[in-house]
């Protein structure tokens, strides 16, 4: 099952992500204050951010974080899935279609003109469901300036 982040939720977040962000489908990690401040931000408010998680048997298996941004080059809102993150003994079967169901799902509900994520290049396997599932790929080369260091 695919449901909202509860606040209940927090020690299975920061497990999962800290395992996400330890796992080669990142490339490096994040200081413990970044998880737990995304976690601050998705019980605030979901004007930028939302999260959901996907459990089985009552434990949470993994989870997913939306990011909203609006874009002229789309045409309207974008939702960017920022990270996706299921347990490996959980993976191929099913938990990642499920979520770009109930993510499209929403995406669709709430009028967003493109879903848009980025994956690292070694991840082939990720790559591979996101094609089946539609998603092509974006000539983009990508930049960032960081305004703060991390801690």
């Amino acid at each position: 099952m695919i449901r909202k982040l509860r606040k209940a939720d927090r020690r299975d977040f920061l497990r999962l992500s800290e395992m996400f962000y330890s796992s080669s489908a990142v490339l490096h990690a994040l200081p413990r204050t970044y998880h737990e401040g995304m976690f601050e931000e998705l019980m605030r408010s979901d004007r930028y951010a939302e999260g959901y998680v996907a459990e089985l048997e009552g434990a949470v298996i993994g989870y997913a974080l939306l990011a909203k941004t609006f874009s002229r080059e789309a045409g309207g809102k974008v939702m960017w899935l920022e990270e996706m993150y299921i347990l490996p003994e959980y993976r191929s079967h099913g938990i990642g279609k499920a979520f770009f169901s109930a993510i499209e799902e929403q995406a669709e509900r709430e009028g967003f003109a493109r879903i848009r994520l980025e994956l690292e290049a070694n991840n082939l396997r990720a790559r591979a469901l996101y094609e089946r599932l539609g998603y092509r790929g974006l000539e983009y080369k990508q930049m960032v300036k960081e305004l703060r260091s991390e801690e």
